[in-house]
């Protein structure tokens, strides 16, 4: 029987001239590994060609950890009105001028009906003027009646009066020409268009929200938020309905933050508010409106998960208060124990030991139970 001998590359014999072992692991620094260090079981691995694979760098070897490209986060684009919409105050005269403007006008229209001669004799004797004749209805007469007309309809027509904590916010043909914060009695232009806005500290009470606690369950939240109109241009013009949107940024908060229901914990409440705050804050300044808090003042889980959980939150209030009659047990049992043994009282071994404490915490169940504690 002939043999063959072949040199095992596993050994330290000689091996074949211009042949190289291909069960080799190479790595960046061109270190070699043999493959059957690590299948030292395997007495006869089988070779296996290998393409050329870089291993990641080890930290604390000098070596340069592999880095990930880095992934550019979603940014969500600021909130961004008219630049120019910014509230300023508008030209306004003193009441007392449209008043002077009106009675001039009426006044002119009397004259103008008294040099027309359209004054009755016995209203001129009443007024103490003399009888004229007059020139008719002219066309000079005409114009005086126009001019005095307008005079008279610009200067009782503009008196408005202003109240504290309303604005005015005033435009002209779709422009926004100021906003009147003055109290009393003022002169505006009549041809300018008017919106009244409240710049009162307000407070809104909001519906039942959708919302979700810290595990995701459902909830109907009511929240109170404080709040006001800061800049009156911004708040009319840059917005359809300030009220709605301020409605929709309290609705979108509160599906980003949960909110737990009142009676939990107090510090989640006042977590929740504050968030709450800060989101509605930043989400309604760019339409003019200053949110001081949005504090949730009721949460009540979804009527579909309500039952549930209200069981779930009776089972938990029944296992703290089970533990803790537990432990005030066991601290009593533990207390007695050691005073008996520690003053020399009695002298235990182990099982007297396990009797006696096994005794005691019958009996201060027992007596707890009695007592309804």
């Amino acid at each position: 029987m002939s043999t063959t001998s072949s040199t095992n590359p596993d050994t330290d014999g000689p091996a074949e001239t211009g042949h190289r072992s291909v069960r080799l692991i190479h790595n960046e620094a061109t270190t070699e590994i043999p493959v059957h260090l690590l299948f030292r079981d395997d007495p006869a691995p089988a070779p296996v060609p290998l393409r050329p694979a870089v291993v990641g760098r080890r930290q604390g070897t000098g070596e340069q950890p592999r880095t990930r490209r880095q992934v550019a986060a979603r940014t969500v684009p600021a909130v961004r009105t008219d630049p120019e919409l910014t509230e300023r105050p508008a030209r306004v005269l003193p009441g007392a001028a449209g008043v002077i403007a009106g009675a001039c006008g009426a006044a002119g229209c009397a004259a103008t009906s008294w040099w027309a001669g359209l004054v009755p004799p016995l209203t001129a004797q009443a007024l103490g003027v003399p009888a004229h004749a007059g020139a008719g209805l002219g066309p000079a007469q005409w114009a005086a009646y126009a001019a005095a007309g307008a005079l008279g309809l610009f200067g009782f027509g503009g008196l408005a009066r202003g109240r504290t904590g309303r604005a005015w916010v005033l435009g002209l043909f779709g422009r926004y020409r100021g906003t009147v914060r003055r109290t009393g009695l003022m002169w505006v232009n009549p041809l300018l268009l008017r919106r009244r806005v409240d710049v009162r500290l307000r407070h809104w009470r909001s519906e039942p929200m959708p919302a979700a606690d810290g595990n995701g369950v459902a909830l109907r939240a009511v929240t109170l938020v404080v709040w006001r109109v800061r800049d009156t241009a911004k708040a009319t013009l840059g917005v359809e309905d300030h009220e709605a949107y301020l409605r929709q940024c309290v609705e979108a908060a509160l599906a980003r933050v949960p909110v737990e229901p009142l009676g939990t914990v107090r510090s989640s409440a006042d977590v929740a508010g504050e968030t709450l705050t800060r989101l509605v804050a930043a989400d309604a300044a760019p339409v003019g409106l200053e949110v001081f808090s949005v504090r949730p003042v009721r949460a009540e889980y979804a009527p579909e998960v309500a039952a549930a959980m209200h069981r779930r939150r009776i089972a938990a209030l029944d296992a703290a208060q089970r533990a803790s009659a537990l432990t005030s047990v066991v601290d009593s049992v533990e207390d007695t124990v050691t005073r008996l043994t520690m003053r020399g009282l009695v002298e235990l071994d182990d099982h007297e030991r396990k009797v006696l404490v096994k005794d005691l915490t019958v009996a201060f169940c027992a007596g707890r139970r009695e007592t309804g504690d």
